[in-house]
């Protein structure tokens, strides 16, 4: 999980991902269903730093995420 009191786009970019990756959450939610894998009294810095990358709370997590690479297996 996160722990830095500033979270960087990329930082939360990342932990979207490896909570996808881990299927606790789906890429068709809502960003804001993070926060209930986040820190919870840092979700306003994390808000904030969404907004200030043009991403709401209600956006999707695929919106997020964009572009994912694949491995193959």
């Amino acid at each position: 999980m996160l722990q830095n009191a500033r979270y960087s786009i990329d930082d939360i970019k990342e932990e979207a991902r490896q909570l996808v990756r881990q299927g606790r959450v789906d890429r068709q939610q809502r960003i804001y269903t993070l926060c209930e894998f986040l820190p919870s009294g840092e979700w306003y810095c994390i808000e904030c730093e969404l907004e200030r990358n043009d991403f709401l709370p209600r956006d999707r997590i695929i919106d997020l995420l964009g572009a994912e690479e694949w491995q193959e297996d």
